[in-house]
Parts: C-alpha cells; structure tokens; sequence
C-alpha cells in the first residue's frame, strides 16, 4: 500500500526509538502512551538528525497509576470468560515523559513492532503490520494531536483517558481518534454557564499556551460572550515561560477588579503560577478551574496553596474500580527485576535507594499500602478509570469484531473494526461514542472546602449534564457551597452594579457591554426586569409609574362635576338659569305694563326662555362624554343660541319698523306684524335645525380618547365629528349676530326715552367679542379646558344677552315705576332721564 511508505521514511529519519518501559506479550497487544515523567528537555537540531534527549525527570506517580490502572483492566478481561475468551490481550507502554515530540515517536514504535535486534532504520521493520490494533494516550492534548494526525491514515484507533481538546473531535484531521472523556466544547460552555449562573459578569481568565489551553479557552469566550459575560483580562502562559512572565501575570491578576478568575490550566503551568501567587499572601479571588486540576490532591495538600479553598469548577465523575486499590499496593519490582521503571518506581515513592549510597537503601519489604500519596489514593479515581474504560472499548470492539468474523457469510460485506459502542463497564458507565468519537459530557460540580482538620476535600455539589434540555444541564445538590475565603455567600464580580428596575443599561464609551450606566427609563418607558438592555414604551392608554417599572392605566381627565372648575361652571350655569327664571317672572306679573308690552311681549318672553336653555345647555359640557351627551351638547347650543340671536333679530327689526310706521303713508307695520315676527324667529331657526340634522346623519359627534395633547393622560372629549358641521353651525350664529349687530348699530339714535336698539347694539357687541375671541383660545386649550372655554363663552354671551336687554327694563319696573309709562316711553317729557 502506497500509504505504508510514509511511516517507513520518518522510522528511518528518527533512528532507533525507546523500547516500551512495561509490556507483556499476548495474542493481541494494545500499546499506550503515558508521561510517567515530567520535565523532558530535547535538543532536536534537524528533522534528519535524532533527538538528543536529556534524561527523563520528575517521576509523576499520577501516570504511574494509569499505566498500572490499563494492565488492571488488561488482566479483568484476560480472566474474563465472556470477553474475548480464548485469547490474551497483551501491552506495551511507553513513557513520553510529558513532550510531544517523544509521543509521535513512540507512537512509531507502537505502529511499526520493532524487536530488540531491529532499528527503524530498517525500512523492513516499518514495512510490517502495526504492533498493536489500539492506542491508549496521551493525557495532553498537544501530544494526542501528534499521535493521531500520524497513526490516523493507517486507521489504528486512538482513545485517549484526558485529552480534551474540542479540536480532535474534527474527524477530517483526526479520522481514528475516540476518547472516554468528555470534549472541552462542552467544559468551556458549562464553566460559562456556571460563571453566570451565580451572576458574574466581569472574570479575568488564565489559559495553558498550548492546544489544551488555547482552544478550551476560545470555546470559553465565545460561550461568555452569549451568555453576557465579559473577560475583563486574558493571560497566556506555558509552563517554559521564564519567571518574568509569570510575575506579570500575577501582577495583571492582583491589579483587576475582576474578582473571579477562570484558570483554564494544565498542572504543568498552574504550579508554577501558583508558587509565585503565594508569594504574595491570599489574593482574595474566587478561583473557577478547569477538570485538569479542581481535583488534583498536589494542590489541596500544599498548604501553601490554602487561598484556593472555596474554588469551583467542573470534574470527571468519580467512579470505583473495586480490586484497583489492591492490584496497585502489589506492585514491587521483584515483579520485573531487569524493569528499571519499576525500581524508579519504588526509589520515588519511598525516598530511598537500591544502590544505597547516602540515601536510605532500599530492602524491597516497604509496603504500599501504608502510604498515602496519588499513586495509593483510589477515592478520587476520575480520571484512571476513563484508562479504564478506554481499554474495555478496545477489548469490546476487538470482541464484536471476532463475533462478526465468526458468522461471516459470503454476503461481501466485511465486518469494519471501530469501538464504537461499549457495553456497561464495571465503573456503571454505558459508554457511546458519537460520530466525532466523543461522549456524553457528564461532570461533577466539585467544590474545595475545608474540614475541620484543615485539609481541603473536594465536594461534588453539582452536575452537568450534555444530554439534559440546556435550561436543566447544571443541578444543584443539597450540599452547601463555601466560597474565596470560606465565605458562605458568593462574591460579586462585575463591572457595573446591577441595574435596578426602572432604569436600562448604557455601555460606557470604550469598554466591555457588561460596563454601563444605569440611565433611568424616560417617562411613557419601563424596565421590569434587573439589568434590562432597554426601556419598553407602554401601550398607547398606559404610561409609567413614578418608578419607571409598570405601565399603569392613563389617568382619564374630562371636566367633572366633582372638580373645582366644573363646580364654578355649574353654579353660573345655574345663577344665570335661575336670574332669567326670575326675569321672566317679573315680567309676567308686570307684563301688561307699557315698558313690557312695548316691543313684542312675546319675544321678549321668548328670548327669556331661550336664555334659559342657553345656560342650562352648558350643563351638558360638564361630565363624562357619551354618544349622547356629545350629541346633545353641541346641537343644543346650537339650536337655542339661534333661538335666541333671533329673537333678538327679531326685536331690532320691530324697533326699526316702528319707527318706520310714524312716517306719513307709510303701512310698513302691517308687514311685520306679530305673526310675520314669529315665522321670521322660526324660518331662522329652522335653518339651524337642518344644519343639525344634516350634521348628525354625515358625521356626528363622538366621545373620543385623546392621546395626542397629553402623554402622561387621556383627554376624553367629544369629537366633533364632521369639521365643516361644527363651524356651520358656529358660522351660522355668527352670520346672525353679525346681522343683529348692524341693525341694532343703525337704530341706536332713533328717539325714544327707551330705545332699545342700544342696548342690543351693547349686547350684540358682547357676544361677537366673546365668541371672536373664543376662536383662538378654543383652539389653542388642551384638554378639559378647551370644554371649559366653550363654556365660558356660552355664559358669558347669555348673561351679556340678558344684562344688556333686560337689566334696564327691570330696573324701571321695579325701581323707577313711575317712569314705566307710555308717555314717558314717547318721551314727551323732557325733563325726565333717558335710558
């Protein structure tokens, strides 16, 4: 296969690779890639040239124990009867030592089965069927991408315990990678989920420079960003920076505001930052971590790390392994006494020394079991049992495989090798891995707290859950959550205090959305909820409270009965009704007198009544506007005010006829005679009648909310409907007046004691004044008062009416009795006062 060439040119460029540090020989082998040491430093001078490779240092008991965890499980499943029976499952493990480059090279050797005679030099040793059908490893993520952007071509499946990067879901790149561990893709959106569940909105962030880091923490901003949190500062760092760095970081962390600080890290970069924050005493931050540390026992036993006690963030669900404990305190190196790794193994973790030396020598009789250290601990088995689990995906797939083989027919479909499906493990898991090779994210919300012996434990008070509704993925247990600095209630970080109702939020010019301002809603708006991004106008009939956060009702305004204006209105209304009633009863008990039968006695009765309706049509004004009472109030007032204008017309034309009459020849009277004066009061005012009808039958009034003149209220009037209705009618008055004015203006000085054209001329002159400038200030009054105004115009010209005719007679009748005769009517006397 042409594929075949390329892993055979890289074995011949890096020469001869490092033998595998544990294995044992089975019917099929399964290889593995762990960083049992730390702190490998390579000088690589050329592609072509081998790596010249420091010794390894810094034994980590950590992946010590996943490596003893996978020949746990290898050893299960060999003893297993119903798990690929008739066959052993053999191993080869290599040690990284926490360094990409000597990964992919061990990965060569995974794939290429050299034995101690061959070198990968050799272009036959490449050239053979890989050594092992699957990989377990690495625990980095930067590793993981090299070992399988090299072994995917060859579709060698890859299944890694702990590397998370969301970036080896891309199946295009990575076509033969799984994992037993959930993807930083879901980690990243529950840590923001998580960081605004408990309200915080301005977080400083600390991430790994590497793969692990650098896309867990792209994931993480753009989730922030949606969930409306902001990053107030981002930090970068690798655990090869010099101190320099470091203490910048430090500096930036201690100087923010931001008291939440999310450090999406590897152990390898968060020991050395946190040596140098120690320094410096507790910060007083509230600490969000990352699943690659919150449950690191190195941390929570350093006491000088006891400012991290109150920290959150999401973990690997624990699980039990039950026999693990065991197998692990049997390890000894009389297992494999020519297995350096294992006496390593041992000299580390009981600080001793076989060759003796100025160390205390080593008798093999120490015991495991008497130690506590992160190889002996089994209680917090989150990530060596996804070692575990990663095996028995192997082993059930290789199972199926062999199954399907068996019932092989001619049928031409080959059975494709693939774990992806596992059955339910011995951890509780039922495992299934997605088209990305990923599963379902499940993580514990773990808290650090401090028991009473001062020890820091990590205790699981929450859940997150991929598969939940998003609403319902994070869940709280009863288990009370302690906080930076053991506080029982959760510190707040934000740049902005919360906005309270009433008021939204304004972005300050230059800085992050979640810095603002709290500007008050303007009025007719509304906020009802805290940190609202806007203000919400109420409907057209509401307008806000005083507190900015409800839309009440709009106060309904119109001019009642109840309210001082409409009190004042009502009692001239009634004064003037009441004075004319009074008026007309001194002229009827006085109505066969000469003053009062001069000049029509029966208009003069007439104008009285009409006078009356006039006042008491002002009434209809005030109150509530219905559908009849806007009918009623403007055809009413135009109706009797044309009553009454023509019997005032009426009066000045009997006062210009008369004195027509005394001419020599001349008939004129018996022209307009009483009834010619009632059918002319009646002609005028059937006109205004037609004016009316044809008003109400096209468009008449109507009560109206008015929403235009007053935000804050309704203004309820009467619309008048028809425009051209309502100052025909108005016109229609006025062209009467007018009329009146200039006949009683010609017949002011006609002799007589008691001339009456004067004092209609005085009347007339009223009324066009009052109503002239009614125009103006009708049309400019908002509200109610553009009523009261029409009203005001009603009384004023009625008692200008009535004041101007009628007081002069009244004061003869009741007060100068002897001047109320005929002959001082005709002015014969000249003696007498003129009126």
């Amino acid at each position: 296969m042409r594929g075949i060439a390329a892993p055979a040119r890289i074995c011949s460029l890096l020469g001869q690779p490092a033998l595998p540090l544990l294995s044992a020989e089975g019917d099929i082998n399964i290889g593995a890639v762990f960083g049992i040491h730390r702190n490998a430093l390579f000088k690589v001078h050329s592609f072509t040239s081998r790596p010249e490779k420091t010794p390894c240092i810094s034994f980590n008991p950590r992946e010590f124990q996943f490596a003893q965890t996978l020949i746990f499980a290898l050893e299960e499943i060999n003893n297993s009867s119903d798990l690929l029976p008739g066959l052993s499952l053999g191993y080869q493990v290599y040690d990284s030592c926490s360094y990409a480059p000597l990964a992919i090279h061990s990965a060569l050797a995974l794939m290429n089965s050299p034995g101690p005679e061959d070198s990968l030099g050799n272009p036959s040793s490449c050239s053979r069927s890989p050594a092992v059908l699957g990989i377990v490893g690495e625990s980095s993520s930067t590793s993981t991408i090299g070992i399988s952007s090299l072994v995917g071509p060859f579709n060698i499946p890859v299944i890694s315990h702990f590397a998370t990067c969301a970036c080896l879901s891309n199946r295009k790149k990575f076509p033969s990678f799984f994992r037993t561990i959930p993807s930083d893709y879901y980690q990243s959106r529950a840590l923001a989920k998580l960081v605004k569940h408990f309200g915080w909105n301005w977080v400083g962030v600390v991430n790994s420079n590497n793969d692990y880091g650098n896309n867990g923490m792209a994931t993480f901003m753009e989730a922030a960003w949606l969930e409306g949190v902001c990053v107030e500062y981002q930090e970068s760092i690798h655990r090869t920076d010099p101190r320099e760095k470091l203490l910048e970081v430090v500096k930036v962390i201690r100087r923010a505001t931001a008291r939440v600080v999310v450090l999406f890290l590897t152990l390898g970069e968060l020991i050395p930052l946190m040596n140098e924050m120690a320094l410096e005493g507790d910060p007083g931050l509230q600490w969000v971590g990352s699943e690659s540390w919150i449950t690191a026992r190195l941390l929570a036993d350093n006491k000088a790390y006891g400012f991290l006690r109150g920290a959150v963030g999401f973990a690997i669900r624990n699980a039990r392994l039950d026999g693990l404990g065991g197998f692990l305190d049997k390890v000894h190196p009389s297992q494999a006494p020519d297995n350096t790794l294992l006496r390593e193994f041992w000299e580390t973790v009981f600080q001793c020394s076989f060759e003796g030396g100025s160390s205390t020598l080593c008798t093999g009789t120490e015991s495991l079991a008497k130690l506590k250290n992160q190889y002996t601990d089994v209680s917090e088995l989150r990530i060596s049992s996804k070692v575990y689990t990663a095996v028995y995906a192997i082993a059930h797939a290789l199972h199926n495989l062999l199954t399907d083989l068996k019932n092989y027919t001619d049928s031409g479909k080959r059975p494709v090798y693939t774990p992806q499906q596992v059955s339910k493990v011995k951890t509780g898991e039922d495992i299934w891995f997605d088209d990305n090779g990923d599963v379902v994210a499940c993580y514990d919300l773990v808290n650090w707290q401090q028991e009473e012996d001062g020890t820091l434990q990590f205790h699981a008070v929450g859940l997150y859950d991929s598969s939940m509704p998003p609403e319902q993925r994070i869940t709280f247990n009863k288990g009370k959550l302690v906080w930076a600095g053991g506080q029982a209630e959760a510190p707040a970080s934000v740049c902005s205090e919360s906005c309270p109702t009433g008021t939204r939020k304004a972005v300050q010019k230059g800085k992050p959305v979640c810095c603002y301002d709290c500007v008050p809603c303007a009025e007719g708006e509304i906020s009802n909820i805290t940190d609202s991004n806007g203000c919400y106008r109420c409907d057209l009939e509401y307008w806000s409270n005083e507190k900015r956060d409800l839309c009440v009702l709009k106060p309904v305004e119109f001019l009642s009965y109840e309210e001082m204006m409409g009190i004042v209105l009502v009692f001239f209304s009634l004064l003037g009704s009441g004075v004319t009633t009074l008026v007309a009863v001194v002229f009827s008990i006085h109505k066969d007198t000469p003053i009062v039968r001069a000049n029509n006695s029966e208009l003069s009765f007439l104008l009285l009544f009409s006078l009356t309706l006039c006042f008491l049509c002002s009434l209809t004004f005030i109150g509530r506007p219905s559908e009849w009472s806007c009918t009623l109030r403007h055809t009413a007032f135009g109706i009797t005010f044309v009553l009454c204008i023509s019997c005032v017309l009426g009066k000045t034309i009997v006062v210009l006829m008369a004195f027509r009459a005394t001419l020599p020849a001349s008939n004129i009277m018996k022209w307009f005679g009483p009834p010619q004066q009632r059918l002319s009061v009646l002609a005028f005012t059937l006109i205004q009648v037609l004016i009316c009808v044809l008003w109400l039958t096209v468009s008449p009034p109507f009560p109206y909310k008015n929403m235009k003149t007053y935000k804050e209220k309704v203004i309820l009037e009467c619309d008048v409907g028809s425009a051209i209705g309502f100052w025909a009618v108005l016109g229609y008055i006025g062209l009467l007046a007018v009329l009146c004015f200039v006949l009683a203006f010609l017949a002011r000085k006609l002799p007589d004691n008691f001339n009456e054209a004067k004092f209609i001329t005085f009347s007339m002159l009223i009324f066009c004044a009052v109503w002239i400038t009614f125009i103006p200030a009708y049309v400019s009054s908002p509200g109610k008062f553009t009523v009261a105004v029409e009203i005001f115009a009603i009384l004023a010209s009625s008692f200008g009416l009535l004041f101007c005719i009628f007081a002069p007679k009244c004061f003869i009748i009741l007060l100068r009795p002897e001047q109320n005769t005929k002959k001082h009517m005709m002015g014969k006397t000249s003696n007498d006062t003129q009126y």
